[in-house]
């Protein structure tokens, strides 16, 4: 699911309006609207407020999984233990 439609489902869950959520945010509704269509991103306070207003986690909205960063360190840890081993032995 892309980035403008979670924020989509997001705000129609919480029963906002485009504009209501552009107001908050703050910016005009048209680029709030061209963000949902992913037409255009937003910048880090942007997503910051939508996170904020809408109650979401930015993990969600830009698909962090935070299972997948862990495996990426523990390959790294684990090539360095090689790398210390190797030194060694």
């Amino acid at each position: 699911m892309s980035f403008g439609i979670k924020l989509k489902k997001a705000r129609q869950n919480k029963m906002l309006t485009q504009e209501e959520v552009a107001k908050l945010i703050p910016m005009n509704q048209s680029n709030y609207s061209k963000i949902e269509r992913d037409h255009q991103e937003p910048n880090l306070f942007q997503i910051r407020r939508m996170c904020e207003i809408l109650r979401i986690s930015a993990d969600y909205l830009l698909e962090i999984n935070q299972n997948e960063l862990d495996k990426d360190k523990l390959d790294r840890f684990s090539e360095e233990i090689k790398n210390l081993l190797s030194k060694y032995f």
